[in-house]
């Protein structure tokens, strides 16, 4: 479980009003229909593997104005300077981030991975817009937009043996470079209590954080809040 806030600015359409966004992890589950989080790590012999997913379904209402003039697809008719415009956002997000690498250092108490791969982004805005101005009325229309990037990232993970049932485990990311987003970083620190040799149980703190502005799609967003899971180690 992963209990996110989300703080940033996010245009919902091409060139559309960029609208700014905070929501406590309550406000993301009032807006949430459907959510998932999981992550895989693996090794053979000093070669590592890591894999996360994450796929949220949210649907939020905007409202925003008097906005200046601008065009909204669907509606057929350049909005006028002044227009008070409602929105109704349903949002789906995939994330997926896959890296493979190296164990550097490998002892009983520490271990250390340095990793390379790519984390994947798609985005899916179905947006209602009502516009209201007296000069054209109250005109309501609907629009879908979707998009997509890679982002290269490369990232160290280290772990650290405290006692034989108490650890830390603490990854970091930093990616993106321009090729798909401007910038992409991630964290993640937890403490682990091991029950048996195939379970353990874990708490700590996650941030996600992507700079995406591109051909008039903004998506400048964190994703930050506690993680609390479980393990089973195969």
């Amino acid at each position: 479980m992963w209990a996110a806030g989300l703080d940033g600015r996010i245009s919902p359409f091409r060139r559309g009003p960029t609208l700014d966004v905070e929501k406590s992890f309550s406000d993301v589950l009032d807006d949430l229909n459907f959510g998932g989080f999981v992550n895989v790590m693996g090794r053979y012999d000093s070669f590592v593997f890591s894999g996360d997913l994450m796929y949220v379904d949210t649907t939020d209402s905007q409202g925003s104005g008097p906005l200046p003039a601008l065009q909204i697809p669907g509606l057929g008719v350049t909005i006028p300077p002044g227009a008070i415009v409602d929105a109704k956002v349903d949002t789906t997000q995939f994330t997926t981030t896959l890296q493979g690498g190296y164990r550097v250092i490998d002892t009983s108490q520490v271990t250390l991975d340095a990793l390379v791969g790519a984390r994947f982004w798609y985005v899916s805005n179905d947006v209602t817009v009502t516009a209201s101005h007296s000069g054209i009325g109250t005109r309501t229309a609907t629009h879908n937009e979707d998009f997509g990037w890679m982002d290269p990232v490369v990232s160290m993970r280290a772990f650290f043996s405290l006692t034989d049932k108490l650890s830390v485990q603490a990854q970091a990311d930093i990616g993106g470079f321009g090729v798909g987003s401007d910038l992409t970083w991630s964290a993640l620190a937890t403490v682990n209590y091991v029950f048996s040799d195939h379970l353990s149980a874990s708490m700590g703190y996650k941030v996600l954080d992507v700079d995406y502005d591109h051909k008039g799609h903004v998506y400048d967003t964190r994703l930050s809040g506690p993680v609390f899971g479980v393990t089973y180690r195969f």
